[in-house]
């Protein structure tokens, strides 16, 4: 079920999908995407966890930041967390793509974090990576924006790979319906140049200092954020585990749905909780 939820105030907050039953789990996405990206993997996901998938502000059906609020990474947790704490969540298990897992690494600062999947998280590229990136998420940008009636293309197995294979690996696999409404929500969405420059000039922050479990799972065909990029967050991170997932590329959501849903779920559930992760669940146990 997708809903939009208000603070107090009665001020529009974020769309999200809400469902299953278990530890909370929080899911957000990368940049241009939105919570519907995570669909191939909620039905495993749920039956383990308390689901809240996110649309970020400006992204999906959610409202931008208000005026004068820039759409930093920090500005976009700042509305994750809020939306957490109203869904009850005062510490939950994060995982995140691209962007979302930059996200999910600074509510984990914030000690909001019981683990942390990061799905090629942004944010350590070099500046000739970041170029890289961003010319092609430009690109895909503006052929959403641009090409006319979309719809029969992303229908063909062919077509739907040359329009979507710069994002995952196996672009024969995504639904059609699926990604003609991501297709849209990404031509339409005006949070896209609003985050943009913020994620090309910026870096996480306070990744040495992290005390929860941390699992980095980046795709070995991304071409959005090269693999060798997770090594940086491994160096990085304490007692951080890369893995990287073969023939998976930077949204693999959809090349590899059940792959990713066991590693989500082995990690977070299925290991030794260091002190500050058993800290939070504590906390959130006693709230």
């Amino acid at each position: 079920m997708a809903s939009v939820s208000t603070n107090g105030g009665g001020a529009p907050q974020l769309d999200h999908h809400r469902g299953g039953s278990g530890e909370p789990l929080v899911l957000i996405h990368g940049i241009g995407h939105t919570w519907r990206g995570w669909k191939p993997m909620l039905p495993d996901l749920e039956r383990r966890f308390d689901v809240l998938a996110v649309d970020l502000p400006g992204f999906g059906h959610s409202e931008p930041l208000p005026a004068g609020i820039d759409a930093t990474p920090e500005a976009l947790a700042d509305a994750v967390e809020r939306e957490m704490l109203g869904a009850g969540f005062d510490s939950a298990h994060f995982a995140g793509n691209s962007l979302g897992g930059w996200i999910s690494l600074e509510l984990a600062r914030r000690g909001r974090a019981r683990t942390v999947t990061a799905i090629s998280p942004a944010g350590l590229a070099h500046a000739r990576e970041r170029n890289w990136g961003a010319g092609i998420l430009r690109g895909m940008r503006w052929i959403a924006h641009t090409v006319p009636a979309p719809q029969a293309a992303l229908r063909n197995p062919f077509t739907r790979s040359l329009l979507a294979g710069a994002a995952v690996a196996r672009p024969w696999r995504y639904d059609p319906d699926l990604l003609i409404e991501a297709t849209q929500l990404f031509a339409n969405n005006p949070g896209f140049h609003a985050t943009l420059p913020h994620t090309l000039h910026g870096q996480p922050r306070g990744l040495t200092t992290l005390d929860v479990p941390v699992l980095i799972l980046w795709g070995s065909l991304d071409v959005i954020l090269l693999p060798r990029q997770g090594r940086r967050f491994e160096r990085l991170i304490p007692g951080a585990e890369l893995r990287y997932v073969r023939r998976a590329g930077h949204v693999p959501m959809t090349d590899v749905p059940e792959l990713l849903s066991e590693a989500i779920a082995e990690f977070a559930l299925d290991r030794p909780r260091t002190d500050g992760a058993a800290q939070a669940a504590s906390a959130a146990a006693g709230s």
